[in-house]
């Protein structure tokens, strides 16, 4: 008589198909997971366990075992190994919550020179104090229980991530001041008014800006035998420069220059060069950061002098993020300064020049549109 299966049939949807091909087929997937896989495809196919077994090289017990996962939890659940009991616990759940609070704590806040834990540092710690604690469970604990228990309680005591502080009180109404420029730029675009009596730059000073100097020349790459530029890696500094520049937001020309340092009589100069550029009926609106030179001393007794040609929108203290410029440097720092070298403070300076003419030869104009939908029309 034919043979009759006893064992009921799979059936798979058309994406546990796809899904079950794929992994199949995969050359990246678990050995396990992709020999599964097959095992299920075949037996979806009508093939027998016997002629499963005999065609992937395997027995007939570990095919059934997948077979009746599959049957029971579904298919894709049968591809991985079912969670088990495994070792009885050692360390109580009191002693994980006094490790995870003691990793919660700085190092150094507790008398040792490190910033961060180490797992070595935590486990051996945990060790020599956690009887007096009142958790001898942990008197064996060693790097790789560490790490399995900070991984379980989602923390790393070894990372650090950055956040910015908001500690301008005044954040929301600085912001909204800022936003509500960007709409007006938005708003002039909009309706194409040519006449506006305003013209609105964001600006911002790039410091620290490195003059550095090969000691070996580059070598070209060569097709089929060297892909890249190959740099020695000796190098030589020559100092720093600052670039101040200030975008307008409505035509997308950059001005800018190149100084030595950024302090309030730079700031002036990049202000005259502004007030030579535009007609004199013009009010400059300037986004700009708190740094000191904005509104020291100096720079008041300049704009006394020039009363009603500026106006001075501040972001708030940790807010830069709100300022167009930031967009051009991250795309200067990514572009034009990666990697370059040059044998002086003058060719730095001249290159950067040269760099602001050619971009400026096709201007870009940046839009702002973060929380705009937020601003009312005036």
């Amino acid at each position: 008589m034919p043979f009759k299966r006893t064992r009921p049939v799979l059936k798979l949807t058309p994406k546990d198909e796809r899904e079950l091909e794929e992994i199949s087929k995969s050359r990246t997937e678990k050995a396990c997971r992709v020999e599964r896989a097959q095992i299920l495809i075949r037996y979806a196919n009508n093939e027998s366990v016997s002629s499963i077994a005999r065609e992937l090289s395997t027995n007939r017990p570990k095919v059934e075992r997948c077979i009746d996962k599959a049957l029971q939890l579904g298919a894709t659940t049968a591809l991985d190994d079912l969670p088990r009991p495994g070792k009885p616990r050692e360390i109580t759940p009191e002693a994980r919550i006094w490790f995870v609070s003691l990793a919660c704590q700085k190092p150094k806040d507790i008398g040792y020179s490190y910033e961060l834990w180490t797992n070595k540092l935590l486990s051996e710690h945990a060790r020599k104090h956690c009887v007096e604690a009142g958790h001898p469970s942990l008197a064996n604990i060693n790097r790789g229980t560490v790490s399995k228990i900070l991984k379980k309680s989602g923390i790393r005591p070894h990372k650090i991530s950055y956040y910015l502080e908001r500690r301008d009180p005044d954040f929301d109404l600085k912001m909204a001041q800022v936003l509500h420029v960007y709409k007006e730029v938005a708003l002039i675009k909009q309706n194409g008014d040519d006449t506006s009596l305003y013209s609105i730059i964001s600006y911002d000073e790039k410091p620290g800006i490195q003059a550095i100097e090969n000691r070996a020349p580059d070598i070209a790459p060569v097709p089929g035998k060297y892909p890249t530029i190959a740099r020695d890696y000796e190098y030589k500094r020559h100092g720093t420069v600052s670039f101040l520049a200030g975008i307008d937001l409505l035509t997308g020309q950059v001005h800018g220059m190149v100084k030595d340092r950024h302090r309030s009589r730079e700031f002036i100069d990049f202000l005259k060069l502004l007030d030579k550029h535009y007609p004199d009926n013009i009010r400059i609106k300037i986004i700009l950061d708190n740094h000191s030179s904005h509104f020291s001393k100096e720079t008041r007794t300049y704009l006394s002098g020039v009363p009603n040609r500026f106006e001075f929108i501040f972001t708030p203290k940790h807010g830069s993020w709100l300022n167009i410029i930031e967009t051009l440097f991250a795309k200067m720092t990514k572009t034009f300064l990666r990697g370059i070298r040059v044998q002086s403070k003058t060719e730095l300076r001249q290159r950067i020049e040269l760099w602001l003419r050619e971009i400026n030869e096709v201007p870009v104009v940046f839009c702002w549109k973060y929380g705009l939908e937020s601003i009312m029309d005036d």
